[in-house]
């Protein structure tokens, strides 16, 4: 997996999903800028409030003792990735709009 891939990390203890950009893996753990999955739609409604404030996204560490796997934000078949998702409803990459925040 390179840098900067779009990624949807799986924890446990507690259980959760991060959806955002890898910033570093090595083995004491996965750094990411992300949220948790169930905000997705969430964070969409927010990025397109015209009248509302920018929205970052937090950067975060995780040990990789809690890091279960490392999956690429990809297409399954007819099913688009988050990241398309989130161009389509947005009209710019993930990468495009975080780089408002670098």
């Amino acid at each position: 997996m390179k840098l900067h891939s779009i990624v949807v990390v799986s924890l446990h203890s507690p259980k959760e999903r991060i959806w955002g950009e890898l910033l570093e893996m090595n083995t004491a753990g996965v750094t990411v800028r992300g949220i948790d999955l169930n905000s997705f739609d969430d964070f969409i409604r927010q990025v397109r409030d015209p009248e509302g404030d920018l929205v970052g996204l937090p950067t975060v560490f995780f040990p990789m003792t809690r890091v279960e796997r490392i999956a690429l934000d990809e297409p399954q078949g007819s099913i688009p990735s988050l990241a398309e998702m989130f161009q389509e409803k947005v009209g710019q990459s993930l990468l495009e709009y975080l780089a408002r925040f670098a």
